[in-house]
């Protein structure tokens, strides 16, 4: 999978996705990931990506031109480096040209973020993630060019970087080989809509409070049902909305 993120704070981007699974993932091939600055799209000696709302209003809006020049030109590369690596027949190369990168704006208005959702991106090949600021987009970005609009929870925050780091995470953890052991993906907090069951390890005893006997007891049939009945009681506990959706 090809992940471009276009973002005016590459910084807020790159240490988290150069750690842990996201450095693991890149260094087994899994995952390019290509995190650029929207203000190299830019044509003035300023780099001005924002201007001021018509109609008046406070902040910010992020201009157009720069957003699809940087989508255009990111798609235009991944078109030419498809075409020089898969020589063959027309037909094949029709294919080629006619696939489209998904994309995709971070924005408090767009769809909420699930790991179902997750699971739906991670089968994409290529995926470039626009990054909100200030007041937002101007409109024509929505209308024209992106794909989805994503939201990763109903709360603002200080630029859609910070959500397009969870959105790659969530994502390319899900990657076959990204983990070191693929059951950790499926047995995750909602995978079947259910938090996670609760985990234990040594010690056994730890000042007055025990592991559960039953993760000792080596009867594996009887384990799975009773992280089963866990997850659904955590799950009533703590998220009751889940058991409604």
């Amino acid at each position: 999978m090809r992940i471009d993120v276009i973002t005016l704070f590459p910084e807020i981007c790159r240490a988290p996705l150069n750690e842990s699974m996201m450095k693991r993932a890149q260094e087994k091939s899994a995952l390019e990931l290509r995190i650029h600055n929207l203000r190299d799209w830019t044509n003035d000696k300023h780099h001005v990506v924002d201007d001021a709302p018509f109609g008046g209003g406070q902040g910010m809006v992020m201009k157009p031109e720069p957003i699809f020049a940087a989508v255009e030109d990111l798609r235009g590369k991944i078109r030419k480096t498809s075409n020089t690596e898969h020589r063959t027949s027309n037909a094949q190369q029709s294919r080629i040209e006619n696939q489209e990168s998904k994309v995709i704006l971070m924005s408090p208005t767009g769809r909420r973020f699930d790991q179902s959702f997750a699971r739906e991106l991670s089968r994409e090949s290529h995926l470039i993630v626009i990054c909100g600021h200030y007041e937002g987009v101007d409109h024509r970005v929505v209308e024209h060019l992106i794909d989805e609009e994503i939201s990763i929870g109903d709360y603002v925050l200080t630029n859609g970087a910070i959500a397009a780091v969870v959105l790659v995470d969530a994502i390319v953890r899900l990657l076959p080989g990204v983990l070191g052991d693929q059951q950790s993906a499926i047995d995750d907090s909602f995978r079947e809509g259910l938090l996670e069951a609760p985990q234990y390890t040594r010690p056994a005893e730890f000042r007055v409070w025990k592991v559960p006997e039953i993760l000792l007891s080596g009867n594996h049939a009887q384990i799975a049902a009773w992280r089963k009945e866990q997850a659904k009681k955590r799950t009533r506990e703590n998220r009751p909305d889940l058991l409604r959706e």
